[in-house]
């Protein structure tokens, strides 16, 4: 798969992924926020509680499915972005939580998507 197909499928992943976010009553806050540690794909609120969110994009499970791509390293970059994200905009929750949103899109049919809350 080329470089900009990858970008592509990642970006229709996203959109697919804050779609849901909404559906189930989030609000979306901010998108492929960037920081000197790296990217948050987005920051939404559930209710009072902050969520960064990890979008994982799979057009196929040759490379395993998305959940498996939050590894412990990835969660500790999550977790300093996180950190980067409430400094910069001078936020203080009461609670953040780190999700995943694990996209699969195959070649034909509607996206699967899932929401796995607190990863990290």
């Amino acid at each position: 798969m080329t470089y900009a197909r990858n970008q592509a499928l990642g970006s229709y992943g996203e959109r697919i992924a804050a779609d849901h976010l909404v559906a189930s009553g989030l609000v979306i806050l901010d998108r492929n926020w960037r920081c000197r540690f790296g990217e948050i794909d987005i920051v939404a609120r559930d209710g009072t509680t902050l969520v960064i969110c990890e979008v994982k994009t799979r057009s196929n499970l040759t490379f395993g499915p998305p959940t498996e791509a939050v590894t412990t390293h990835k969660a500790n970059r999550l977790r300093r972005l996180a950190q980067a994200w409430l400094e910069t905009h001078d936020v203080h929750p009461p609670a953040v939580r780190i999700d995943l949103v694990s996209v699969l899109v195959p070649r034909s049919g509607a996206a699967e998507v899932d929401l796995i809350r607190g990863v990290a």
